[in-house]
């Protein structure tokens, strides 16, 4: 393969009020530290929708979205070190930072304060921002291109750890969860599930809490060891001051007040979904009182996403997904808003 720019085909929209259609992109020739990717599969997280329909603000066109990217290597740069042709690669949410900010010499590059994402982000590459996974192919530095150790098969299970999985992930591990804590997981989606299985391997005592008791028997096939039906009052006062940790993944506004009085003393609860407007606010006699706290965190740094897929595939695990082709993607945004997939949907980039 020479080390040429090339044209692509993609997914994307060319304004917030238009459907995705099929594009035709430009890739960048690969630079002395690129490595080019040949996609073959890419997740739909719900920050997509988000970002193509403009509900986020500053949303660039053509927008071609995708931050859950698994491949392989095609070509790369004399310099490259960290990969060669054949590999299996991922790509997550971040293609580059400022590289020298005290986060990404920490190798916390998600907190960095001018993080380039894998789409929507400044560019000197045509057409001056980021175009994402939704596309046959990317080139990206080696810094920001993880390793998969999965076995090919599970190549579309996957994806979706490059967002899902750390998302989770990445709270899990620093707030120490392990044997001996017990960890509440709020909300069996996208997020949740994820949070269930990594919650369970890292060997702690894992509750899912959901607003639907029809929800129970999936939530315990994910691994958890109990279910709690948050709307159920009783349930919910039996656990008071029982949890180490909860990880909120629900991306809709709703009570904290409820589930800070289910944790201990100097527990924490992790805020992980993202709603569209604020939380009501909480009570502060309900952090005070217990040196309890309200946390937030975003997908992970590189060595902890390479840590993370390091981890899941020790363990054999992956998400829950439903393989789309690329013309499906539409339908499968308006299944996302109505809560319609278990638990993710992941494009087949071999039918852009």
């Amino acid at each position: 393969m020479t080390a040429s720019a090339s044209t692509v085909r993609a997914w994307g929209a060319h304004a917030a009020d238009r459907p995705l259609e099929p594009l035709a992109i430009s890739r960048r020739a690969p630079g002395a530290h690129d490595v080019v990717i040949d996609i073959a599969y890419c997740g739909i997280c719900h920050s997509d929708i988000h970002q193509v329909r403009s509900e986020w603000a500053g949303t660039l066109y053509p927008c071609v979205p995708g931050h859950e990217i698994v491949g392989r290597v095609v070509a790369v740069g004399p310099q490259v070190t960290r990969h060669a042709v054949g590999d299996l690669v991922g790509v997550g949410c971040l293609v580059d930072s400022c590289r020298h900010c005290p986060e990404c010499e920490a190798g916390l590059e998600n907190y960095c304060d001018h993080p380039v994402y894998t789409y929507n982000g400044p560019t000197t590459d045509a057409p001056g921002h980021t175009l994402g996974g939704y596309s046959q192919r990317i080139v990206v530095d080696e810094r920001y291109v993880l390793r998969i150790r999965h076995p090919e098969a599970q190549l579309a299970a996957v994806a979706p750890l490059l967002c899902a999985g750390i998302t989770t992930y990445s709270p899990l591990r620093h707030w120490g969860a392990g044997p001996g804590k017990t960890v509440g997981i709020v909300g069996i989606g996208g997020l949740g599930h994820m949070g269930v299985k990594l919650a369970r391997a890292m060997g702690a005592q894992v509750v899912a809490f959901t607003t639907s008791e029809s929800k129970r028997a999936a939530a315990l096939a994910l691994g958890a060891h109990e279910v709690v039906v948050s709307r159920d009052a009783a349930m919910m006062a039996a656990q008071a001051r029982r949890f180490d940790l909860i990880l909120d993944t629900v991306a809709a506004p709703h009570d904290l007040d409820a589930l800070l009085a289910t944790l201990k003393r100097d527990g924490q609860l992790v805020l992980v979904g993202a709603p569209a407007t604020p939380h009501p606010s909480p009570n502060v006699f309900n952090l005070i009182l217990k040196r309890r706290g309200i946390q937030g965190s975003a997908i992970g740094g590189i060595p902890e996403t390479q840590e993370m897929l390091d981890f899941c595939a020790a363990h054999g695990i992956t998400a829950d997904i439903e393989l789309i082709r690329a013309d499906q993607i539409n339908g499968a945004y308006e299944r996302v808003l109505r809560g319609d997939v278990k638990y993710r949907f992941v494009i087949d980039i071999a039918t852009a």
